[in-house]
Formats: C-alpha cells, structure tokens, sequence
C-alpha cells in the first residue's frame, strides 16, 4: 500500500492506461519504432520498481513521462559514448486507422494532411517536437510540463510559442510546395 491507502494495483492500473500515450511521446522523441518500445518498456519497468512510493493524489501520466523523457535522455548520454549504427533501411510509419464511411475524396485529404503534420512534426527540432506534444497533443497544462522537463512556466509558455510559430511555418511551407508542385505538373 502506498502511504494514501492505494494499492500498488491501483497505481499500475493507471501506468497501463498510460502506454499507448507513452508510446506516441517516445516515438516524438526517438523517431523509431524499435527504439520506442523498449523506451516504453524501460520507462513502465522503472516505474513499476517505485510504484508503491506515489500518493494517491499524484499524477501518473505525467510522473511516467518524466521518468521516460530521463530514461531517454540517459541513452542519449551513453549512446554519445558508444559506437554509432547505422539503419539498414528506413523506418516506414503505421498508417492512421480511418473511416471507412467517408467520401473518398474527403479521406484522402485527411490522409494527406496527417502525413503533412506528420513530417511538419520530423522536420521540427527534438526540444520544440517534445513541448508540442506534451502540450498539444497529450494536453499537459503548463505547470506539469514545468514539473516534468524542471524549468520554470515562463520558459515553456516561450518554447512553446517558439515551437508553434515553427511548426505553423513548416505547415505553410509543406502546403505551399505541395501546390506549387501539383501547378506545374499539371502544365
């Protein structure tokens, strides 16, 4: 029992319904799949040695996401250490699940402008990538993404403005090349 009165269930309970979350925050931060997992894997282990330590008010998701964004900065560390791998081949991306009751032609934007976010968000550098998603996609507030990444709010209001002002900028530059090309093909 943990020393609020929850058992160590309760808290692995909430740490199971965290992995898939997890899982889109290592993939933003080591761009691979293999890597991600036993990321996830590493991160839900640690957490699971130090479970019974949490109160009952404590918040999971984001103390998983700390644990996990330390776990990956300690592989970055070592990896810097050690020898350097190369990939083989590229890493392909799962598709995104889709309605299958949309208009054709409606689907197929949305696929496009997935893909679209989806390489704006590669294409961003690893610190504005991370505020990015814990914010926007995985909702932390402020203070939490504060607490997680130990600096103080008004940085991460900053890097976050910066992060989206960049992203938006890679958006409109993906859109515009993106009409640029489909124009001129047509000519």
């Amino acid at each position: 029992m943990s020393p609020d009165g929850e058992s160590g269930a309760d808290v692995r309970e909430d740490m199971l319904r965290c992995l898939d979350a997890l899982y889109g925050y290592g993939m933003a931060l080591t761009r691979d799949p293999t890597e991600t997992e036993d990321l996830v894997q590493d991160t839900y282990m640690q957490a699971t040695l130090h479970c019974e330590k949490l109160r009952r008010d404590s918040n999971v998701k984001g103390w998983m996401f700390t644990i996990m964004r330390n776990r990956w900065l300690k592989q970055l560390r070592h990896a810097a250490c050690g020898p350097v791998f190369v990939a083989l081949d590229d890493v392909v991306m799962e598709r995104w699940m889709v309605d299958s009751d949309q208009e054709p032609g409606h689907l197929c934007e949305r696929i496009w402008e997935r893909e679209e976010i989806r390489i704006a968000l590669r294409q961003l550098p690893v610190g504005q990538r991370e505020i990015i998603l814990l914010r926007d996609i995985e909702g932390f507030s402020y203070r939490e993404m504060a607490e997680m990444l130990n600096c103080p709010l008004g940085t991460i209001m900053s890097r976050l403005a910066r992060a989206r002002a960049r992203f938006k900028v890679l958006l409109v530059n993906r859109q515009h090349d993106h009409w640029s090309q489909t124009f001129s093909s047509r000519n």
